[in-house]
């Protein structure tokens, strides 16, 4: 299985971790790392899968959500959030926010996978 997916992300290690995973698998990865642009960029890349960070310079990954969920071009867009604070109140957030996945960095390629996986499927 493969497509498009738009990697939201600021830190370049894992920008460059997850395209590499995901690029082995024959998926065609995008990077971008302004929050303040970041729904207009969804909006014009029409991705098959979004991986949003929570923390991204200019405007929160949860508003971000939030607002491709407000959009009926992107409400059923799947996302999997991303974020290095693991604690409950994130994952309610983003589940709130409207997160189709939750991951918490460090994470394994094989996790990367399987949730790109699977909300492609879905």
């Amino acid at each position: 299985m493969s497509g498009q997916v738009l990697l939201i992300e600021d830190e370049p290690n894992i920008i460059e971790a997850i395209k590499f995973i995901l690029s082995r698998e024959g998926w065609q990865v995008f990077s971008h790392s302004n929050g303040e642009t970041a729904v207009q960029t969804v909006r014009d890349r029409a991705p098959d899968v979004v991986i949003l960070d929570a923390m991204l310079p200019g405007r929160s990954g949860f508003d971000i959500l939030r607002e491709l969920r407000e959009d009926a071009t992107t409400a059923a867009l799947p996302i999997l959030m991303l974020t290095a604070r693991g604690q409950t109140k994130d994952r309610e957030m983003a589940e709130r926010a409207g997160a189709s996945r939750f991951m918490t960095k460090p994470f394994s390629n094989a996790e990367v996978l399987d949730a790109v996986r699977a909300l492609k499927g879905a």
